[in-house]
């Protein structure tokens, strides 16, 4: 069974320029702040990312605290997905150490 694995702030922020950083916060927290370059995850655009993203491209999945993270992770880890992490203390502990963006 595919599986997923846990991934620090620190790694994603070395590997961003390989990584697909996907936020599954609700819309409007990813509004106000998200990480450069991540997209919001949500049941509405889930068909259109898993037809766009190849499988080979190493998905970080990130909610708010890298609880609700995890289970999303490993459903994008079913699909197929070679490389799929969630990202450990969300982006709360991104917030605390890395750039932000807002829309």
């Amino acid at each position: 069974m595919a599986e997923f694995t846990h991934i620090s702030v620190s790694d994603v922020a070395k590997r961003q320029d390989e990584l697909v950083v996907v936020d599954i916060r609700d819309p409007q927290s990813y509004a106000s702040a998200h990480m450069p370059d991540a997209t919001n995850l949500n049941n509405d655009n889930f068909a259109a990312f898993l037809e766009r993203t190849p499988r080979t491209q190493p998905v970080v999945v990130v909610c708010y605290h890298g609880v609700s993270s995890q289970q999303a992770a490993q459903v994008i880890a079913q699909q197929g997905f070679e490389q799929v992490y969630s990202m450990d203390g969300g982006f709360e502990a991104w917030r605390l150490a890395q750039p932000v963006v807002s829309d």
